[in-house]
C-alpha cells in the first residue's frame, strides 16, 4: 500500500501577512531570504506587498485602500504624527541652542572680552 500524502493549505490571518511585510521592508534583505526565514515563497510576499505595504512616497494610496478609506486615513495620520514628532524634536534642539548661544560669557565685560 502507497500512501499519498494531502498538502494542506496553510492560511495567515492578516497581522501575520502585515508583520511579515513590514518585517521584509524594514530588514533590507531580499524577499526570498525574508521567505525561506518564514517558510514561504517569495511570491507571497510581493503579493502582501502589494497589498498591505504603507503608501509609496508618489502619494499613492496604499494598495488595496481607496483613497479616504479609513485604512488610507489612518496611515496618513500615522505618518504625521511621526513627521511631527520629529519636528518637534528638531525645535526642541534649536531652542536649547539657541540659549546657549545667546548667554554671555562669564568674561564678558559690556560685551568686551579679554
Amino acid at each position: 500500500m502507497t500512501q499519498t500524502s494531502v498538502k494542506t493549505r496553510r492560511k495567515f490571518d492578516e497581522t501575520f501577512k502585515r508583520e511579515a511585510v513590514q518585517n521584509w521592508l524594514a530588514s533590507g534583505k531580499s524577499a526570498e531570504v525574508i521567505a525561506q526565514e518564514l517558510g514561504l515563497n517569495a511570491n507571497r510576499l510581493y503579493a502582501w506587498r502589494n497589498r498591505f505595504a504603507p503608501a509609496a512616497a508618489g502619494g499613492r494610496a496604499a494598495a488595496g485602500a481607496k483613497p479616504g478609506s479609513p485604512v488610507d486615513l489612518q496611515s496618513q495620520l500615522d505618518a504625521t504624527r511621526g513627521e511631527l514628532a520629529r519636528v518637534r524634536e528638531q525645535r526642541d534642539i534649536l531652542k536649547k541652542t539657541l540659549g546657549i548661544l545667546s548667554e554671555p560669557s562669564p568674561n564678558a565685560i559690556n560685551g568686551l572680552t579679554r
